[in-house]
Parts: C-alpha cells; structure tokens; sequence
C-alpha cells in the first residue's frame, strides 16, 4: 500500500455504503482506509509504548478520527487491515499468554568467533547481570502492581521498572497460577518483615470496582493452598475516578456492556440488580470508562502510575540501589579479570 500524505483535514472512520458499491465508491472507500491508516502509522511513529486493538480506538477518538459509538466497528476495521497488510501485524501489542515458546536459537558464529565472544562477555560484561542483592533489602515496603488491561502493562512499565516494581495484567480476574506466585513473593517479604502493598488500576465500571473490592477474597480463596493469608496486606485502587477523568477529558462510554456484550445497565441482565452493580450506578449512571482510556495521555498516565508507587517507596531509592549494586558488581568483574590473566 502506498501511504498517502497526511492531510490537514479530520481522517474519520471509512465506511462502505449499503448495497453493492459502484467502482467510484469502492475506490473512495480504499483511499479513505489508506489514509485512517497513515494516521495510525503517523501516531504509532512518535509513541513509546504498544497498545491493543482497544488502545487504538483511544488514542483515535482523541484525534478527532473516531466516535466513541464506533469502537467495536474500528476494532473490527484494525484487525482486517492488519490481515490484509495495509497496517503491520505488530501495530497491536501482541498478548505474552499467546506466544509461542520453545522455537530454536541459532546461533550464526564459527567456534573462534563463539570463543572470543565469551571471553569479551567475562571480562567486560558478565559482571553486569551479577544481582547478589535486593531493590527491597533496605527499605520497609514491598509494593507490586497489578492492571486490568495489557495497555496499561506496557504503559506502566517504565515507572515499574525505574521502582522494580512487579507488574501484573490480570486480563479482568487473574488465574490461579498468578494469584499463588503473588501470594509467595508477598509471603517471602512478610517474612522479612516487611509491609506488603498490592497498587490496583482497574475500570471504572462495576466490573473493576468490584475487582478491586474483591482482591482481598481471591487472594484469601487460595490461603491454604499457598500457606500465606493476605489479612495484613494493603490493597490500594489509584488511577480512574470521576475528578481525575473529568479533569483530564476522557471518554465516557454510555453503556455497561461486559465482556460478553451484555449490559449491566439492562434490567434484563443477570446481574443488574447485584449490589455492585446498583451502588456503581447511583453513583456514576450507566456509563462507564475503560482503564485503556489513559493511553491518550501518555505521561499523565505514567505520572500517575509513579505518584502512586511514589506514596510507598522513596524517590531516591533506585538510585541509592543502584550505587551499592555497581560496587558489588565491580568487586566481580575484578575477580573475573584476575582469574583470566
């Protein structure tokens, strides 16, 4: 595909008329697709981060370029397009459960080339993965994270990181296994003595409100299986909340259609009269904004992840972590270097 030169004027979302489309209209349509299409490549050119399918629909709403009534049609639209190659495949964040494992390493170099290449990593770059210590040995706390959507993930990454912070997607309820391996990380540094903090960023929706008020349970149901109970844990929510979304213009959507496509708003739905769900419509009305909103603003969206980490660990402690790595990591590659000469 060609991709045209962006325009000054609104790229909105193409659409194909009803009924068999004349040749004219079919070009028209095509070209409107390469454009939708170059804005996406034209974004995704200045973004630091991956988003989903979901993402996308964000971030082209804030460009003027979709409705939010339209996202399922544009996730719809972004898929295809994907399919067909006129946007690439890795356009969308590509989900970590899905990928494939045990492909082979080949590895290209002759054995002189393979030998000289690991005498350079021993004397000049082995010391650099030697992790004797802890971020947490010197401080009171043990924060982890965990988001209710794979946009965030990749968008918290970098503060997490900066904090080594664990940051979990629990894709709505997380499963069993990443509950346990939480529980034991929190069950080591308890031991320690330390306090234990779980930082959740959810929807705003019924949904993720009742998530997040439920963490405590699904951490408890497994208890006995782990041999660890979260009753000293603290569980905080941050993120979305009526003045934050208010003051920084995110989309509302006017509905609160789950997963499934059914909608709590309705009377008609299962769940519609279940506590969580009456007490979040009193309060906010059947309107709802997803957690993948904060995709549009990128660094409010970090900074709100930082302040939040922030509250629990000091500013200046990955620094001082990294000093005292460095000169454990020096001793090493002294030593290194001695038994190679």
């Amino acid at each position: 595909m060609t991709i045209p030169r962006m325009a000054q004027n609104v790229v909105e979302l193409p659409r194909r008329g009803r009924g068999r489309p004349s040749p004219s209209a079919d070009a028209a349509y095509r070209a409107n697709v390469a454009s939708w299409c170059a804005l996406i490549l034209e974004i995704n050119s200045s973004m630091d981060f991956s988003v989903g399918a979901r993402g996308w629909c964000y971030i082209l709403e804030n460009r003027n370029a979709l409705r939010k009534g339209d996202f399922d049609v544009a996730e719809k639209l972004i898929t295809d397009c994907r399919k067909s190659g006129d946007l690439p495949l890795d356009i969308c964040a590509e989900d970590d459960a899905r990928e494939t494992i045990g492909l082979e390493e080949i590895t290209g170099n002759t054995v002189e080339e393979e030998a000289e290449s690991w005498i350079d990593h021993l004397r000049n770059h082995a010391h650099e993965s030697y992790t004797p210590i802890s971020f947490w040995d010197d401080l009171d706390t043990y924060v982890e994270m965990g988001v209710e959507k794979l946009d965030l993930r990749n968008l918290f990454e970098p503060a997490c990181k900066e904090f080594y912070v664990p940051l979990t997607n629990f894709k709505g309820w997380s499963d069993l296994n990443a509950r346990a391996n939480m529980m034991r990380r929190f069950k080591q540094r308890e031991g320690e003595g330390k306090k234990c903090v779980l930082l959740l960023c959810t929807d705003l929706d019924p949904g993720g409100l009742d998530q997040a008020n439920k963490m405590r349970k699904n951490l408890e149901d497994l208890s006995r299986a782990v041999g660890w109970s979260p009753e000293n844990l603290v569980i905080i929510r941050f993120g979305l909340d009526a003045k934050f979304i208010n003051r920084h213009r995110l989309t509302w959507i006017d509905n609160l259609e789950t997963g499934s496509g059914q909608d709590l708003g309705d009377r008609n739905h299962p769940d519609h009269f279940k506590p969580y769900v009456q007490d979040y419509i009193r309060e906010y009305g059947r309107r709802k904004v997803e957690a993948n909103a904060l995709v549009v603003l990128p660094e409010i969206g970090r900074q709100l992840c930082r302040d939040a980490i922030l509250r629990f660990i000091p500013a200046d402690a990955p620094e001082k972590y990294r000093r005292k790595l460095d000169r454990v990591r020096l001793q090493l590659r002294r030593a290194i270097q001695r038994r190679l000469s």
